[in-house]
């Protein structure tokens, strides 16, 4: 685990400089398990963001936009109550556990001074934040309620007392030194950074392991040495919060971890940190709570469409023996002579065959000669008037699978508020139902939000997430001689540049967005198709976001995070 105590408390050290003496001004929920308070401290103003999500809790000040509901949840309702306007007096860690406690002061409603505690419990999918009473110890209220049935050692309800979690008895690695990491290790029994983490309060397995390998040989020697240098590392404020990638994953820790070889990115604060790691992460979990439905729907519609496909082709196939059911009328009714009732399959001479050779053609032994002759022309007839009907509806299920495909890759990249907007457009379409609400409201119709990004020399670069987006951006509000991009042959945004001649940079910058922002985003030398808006046009009766476009050049980039970052960040 890398928000472990040690980290914690690395984390209070920096958020107290930040944000100690602040006033609370505003609060935000805008999601279930997630807090934004606004501190203004210092002269700035500090987002602080709290979370009690059971994968990705933390605390850290935040640069990311966040989008807040119309309507507040009751928690949030009763933080604005209580906190805003309020000043965080302190700010600290609850031994070395990962609990914080924020202390808060001001006036309540009739003007008497009012302490509060605002705590954060970050213990996986335990974690919780709690406003409680100072003066009484009593709860206000909690992001999750807990009763005496899911945890028989305390309950987090309003009206009951807070009560800590059971205390673990580890020593504090603060208040340690190498006399007592050799009497509580047993170098003997083995599994010495379990052991680590056993006896020491707020280390990991992550903390153990390095320790473990700054150890080298791991002796009574050099194992106290590698962990009093470490714990002495972390109290001297002089650390360097890595992200260290390996293969398919990533962790992040106060310092450099040097038992993971991977490729290493370093940076100034843990907050700044944080949001890097962070980044897509627990959005991407928000959109499939929000979006499992609507993704699960688009991969049946998908699958459906290929199958009929399948289908479609087995039927093509059997259309394509028309001629063959056509000779064998005509031989049949060459033969009438021979033929009677009750025969199963006749052999005739076939004189569509060069050598001369004979042809067995089966019988239907209920039907006269004459009656199976005219039962092969009917098939003939058939066959030959359902190929063009087979041909457009395979294409019609072809245009069905690309929709799917397209809007699927739509959905592993959206945000929140992009999902709505996909759901809307199935309703639209008729592949859902519209839900009932409660308030009477229609179907929002309000202009998509798109994203902006800015090039490394200025230029604007907008891009469409989404059908509706896209459909937006490129027919409504593009000027017709701005650059226009889109992946080649790849389901993806559409992208434009706002210049007419805008530099190689960005347009290369505005490659590297189109690429991440498709379904080759983990791809490498992807062909991204660019070309004035005005050369691409939307046919009529096309499905939502689908386009035609000439005129394009074709550049190839290799889609990079870091890249979308930055230019996010401008």
């Amino acid at each position: 685990m890398s928000f472990d105590g040690l980290f914690t408390k690395a984390m209070v050290n920096e958020l107290s400089r930040s944000l100690k003496g602040g006033r609370i001004n505003k609060v935000h929920q805008p999601y279930k398990n997630e807090v934004i308070l606004v501190i203004r401290a210092n002269g700035v103003n500090h987002k602080l963001l709290l979370s009690a999500h059971p994968s990705y809790a933390r605390v850290q000040l935040t640069n990311e936009a966040y989008e807040n509901p119309s309507e507040p949840p009751m928690f949030c309702m009763l933080l604005r109550k209580h906190l805003e306007g309020y000043i965080l007096e302190d700010l600290y860690q609850v031994e070395n556990d990962r609990i914080i406690i924020m202390e808060v002061k001001g006036r309540n409603e009739i003007g008497d001074i009012s302490y509060k505690q605002l705590i954060i419990e970050i213990m996986g999918r335990h974690s919780n934040i709690v406003l409680v009473d100072k003066t009484r110890n009593i709860i206000l209220d909690s992001i999750k309620h807990i009763s005496f049935a899911v945890n028989s050692h305390r309950a987090i309800l309003p009206g009951h007392p807070y009560v800590f979690p059971p205390e673990q008895n580890k020593k504090n690695p603060f208040e340690s030194t190498e006399e007592d990491v050799l009497r509580l290790i047993d170098f003997n029994s083995g599994k010495l950074d379990r052991q680590l983490v056993d006896h020491f309060a707020g280390t990991s397995p992550l903390f153990a392991k390095e320790v473990i390998f700054q150890s080298g040989l791991a002796n009574r020697a050099s194992l106290p040495k590698a962990f009093i240098g470490l714990i002495k590392k972390i109290q001297s404020d002089n650390l360097l919060p890595s992200i260290i990638s390996y293969g398919n994953k990533e962790v992040f820790y106060l310092f450099p971890l040097e038992h993971i070889k991977g490729e290493m990115k370093t940076f100034s604060t843990l907050s700044e940190m944080l949001d890097r790691f962070y980044f897509g992460k627990a959005e991407r979990d928000r959109v499939k709570q929000q979006g499992h439905d609507i993704e699960r729907l688009i991969i049946n519609e998908k699958e459906k469409n290929e199958k009929k496909i399948a289908k479609l082709q087995d039927t093509l196939v059997e259309a394509e023996k028309a001629e063959q059911y056509q000779r064998h009328g005509e031989l049949l009714t060459a033969n009438l002579y021979s033929m009677k009732k009750g025969m199963k399959e006749i052999e005739v001479l076939n004189y569509y065959d060069e050598d001369g050779g004979t042809v067995v053609i089966s019988l239907d032994p209920r039907k006269s000669p004459s009656e199976n002759a005219q039962r092969y022309f009917s098939k003939y007839q058939k066959a030959k008037n359902s190929v063009s009907v087979v041909i457009e509806q395979i294409e019609k299920a072809r245009e069905e699978v690309l929709y799917f495909d397209n809007l699927l890759q739509q959905v592993q990249a959206a945000s929140p508020k992009d999902i709505q907007e996909i759901r809307e457009e199935l309703i639209e379409g008729g592949y859902i139902r519209e839900r009932q609400k409660r308030n009477g409201k229609k179907i929002n119709n309000a202009k998509p939000v798109l994203d902006l990004f800015q090039s490394s020399d200025g230029t604007d670069i907008i891009v469409g997430k989404n059908n509706k987006q896209n459909d937006y951006l490129t027919n409504k509000l593009a000027a017709r001689d701005e650059i226009w991009l889109h992946t080649k042959d790849i389901p993806g945004s559409h992208v434009v540049i706002r210049s007419k001649e805008p530099s190689d940079t960005a347009i290369r910058e505005a490659a590297i967005l189109a690429a991440y922002y498709s379904k080759a985003r983990n791809s490498s030398s992807v062909p991204v198709d660019f070309t004035k808006v005005r050369h691409v046009k939307k046919p009529s009766g096309a499905k939502p976001g689908f386009v035609i476009y000439d005129n394009q050049q074709t550049v190839y980039v290799t889609p990079d995070e870091e890249v979308v970052l930055k230019l996010k960040k401008n």
